[in-house]
């Protein structure tokens, strides 16, 4: 009986672990990580647009951004590491 509850057990990590991945609002189909742009640039391009950048992580596959946006706004949003695309944006 322990194995079957052994195989079980994997069966159920295996299950959540891809869940527990992405923990934000959206995922982007990025390709490895050796094509992606530098968290730096991203943050020279969006400073230059007029963000206060707090912090960036990556996250699903996106480069995810806590700032202040160019209006004033907290925000979480969302960028392809590859094109710097905006994918989502979160308000806080």
């Amino acid at each position: 009986m322990k194995p079957a509850l052994l195989i079980a057990a994997a069966m159920l990590a295996l299950a959540v672990a891809p869940a527990a991945q992405a923990t934000g609002l959206t995922t982007c189909n990025s390709g490895p990580k050796s094509g992606w742009q530098s968290q730096d640039t991203l943050k020279t391009k969006l400073t230059g647009e007029g963000w206060k950048v707090r912090r960036i992580k990556v996250d699903g596959g996106c480069y995810e951004v806590y700032a202040i946006n160019d209006n004033g706004e907290r925000v979480e949003a969302y960028f392809h590491p590859v094109t710097f695309k905006h994918v989502l944006t979160s308000r806080r």
